[in-house]
């Protein structure tokens, strides 16, 4: 069935029906069949995209930029230094600006509010690509995989491990709601989420047939589950806790002893960026500082057939896209 989402934005999968969801990966899916056989069928010629990033990105500045090329518009990247958000000027004139120029708007940054306020004055689409509370784009591409590899999404398995209060563990929890899992946030007591949106997920769950579960104990969260998703154990902005995190979180690191617990086809999925080894700048000056070269995954799990990591991180470009062509 399809839906028309032409001027929504998408700042959390809560303003989202289940089937809008599933809409919006099926579109994702074909997208991505059209991009393999060399099909560009440039949906959003003559529009144009501005994206907003207070915070620095990979998958989400390359997803939006390929998606918006592929199908015919121009993106405009304005990183934290170009424009005067916050500065010199208020989030609302910002989009009042910016929507007499754009037809969609990326944000990527800190406070869910500056997205929520361009959102009500830009007058187009707002797309959240980040912020402190969800990453509703992230989540779309990892439901993709999921139903790429496992077939289906009502009724999977799906364990998210570590930090369970931050904005991945918040969207995914709602996005399994949604889409009727059985989900499971395994983390220390102190790393749950908010109850007000534990108490909205489970909310969702009585309709869907969903199961949201949070546990400490990580052989209950993950034992024959399809699915385990892993962060970082400090977000950005949080980089003087990495001590008391490696201390906390250091129990519930995704190993091959936790992936035995699973479904012995589980995958393994990551938002990335990861610190599986010690090969980057951060990473060895982890391992110098606290001697650990692998944080939130080991390299072994990472690297395994386990891992479909590269897989969810393209799916961005995919899902992003159909995010643009639907809304816009």
């Amino acid at each position: 069935m399809a839906f028309n989402l032409k001027g929504r934005h998408l700042l959390s999968l809560e303003d989202f029906t289940p089937g809008e969801i599933e809409y919006l990966i099926d579109l994702s899916l074909e997208l991505k069949k059209m991009k393999y056989a060399g099909f560009r069928p440039k949906n959003l010629e003559g529009k144009n995209i501005a994206l907003i990033f207070e915070k620095p990105s990979t998958r989400t500045r390359c997803a939006f930029v390929t998606a918006a090329v592929d199908e015919g518009a121009h993106p405009e990247y304005l990183g934290k230094g170009d424009i005067q958000l916050g500065k010199k000027e208020t989030v609302a004139d910002t989009a009042r600006v910016l929507g007499r120029m754009f037809d969609g708007i990326q944000f990527r940054g800190f406070k869910h509010e500056t997205v929520e306020g361009l959102a009500k004055h830009a007058g187009v689409p707002v797309w959240n690509g980040l912020t402190d509370k969800f990453h509703p784009t992230q989540i779309l591409a990892d439901f993709l995989t999921v139903k790429e590899k496992r077939g289906y999404l009502k009724g999977i398995k799906f364990a998210y491990v570590g930090d369970g209060r931050n904005n991945m563990a918040n969207s995914l929890m709602i996005g399994a709601a949604k889409m009727g899992m059985d989900f499971r946030i395994v983390a220390p007591d102190s790393l749950f989420p908010e109850e007000d949106l534990v108490m909205r997920a489970n909310a969702i769950a009585e309709e869907t047939g969903a199961k949201i579960t949070l546990t400490a104990k990580v052989e209950e969260g993950v034992k024959d589950v399809d699915v385990i998703y892993t962060d970082v154990w400090v977000s950005m902005g949080e980089e003087d806790q990495f001590e008391e995190r490696i201390k906390l979180l250091k129990p519930y690191q995704v190993n091959m002893d936790m992936i035995k617990m699973a479904d012995e086809e589980v995958i393994f999925m990551h938002c990335l960026p990861a610190f599986h080894n010690k090969e980057t700048t951060v990473g060895q000056e982890i391992y110098e500082k606290y001697g650990i070269a692998e944080m939130e995954v080991t390299d072994e799990v990472f690297e395994s057939k386990y891992s479909v990591v590269f897989d969810e991180a393209e799916n961005r470009m995919h899902t992003i896209k159909a995010v643009m062509v639907a809304t816009l």
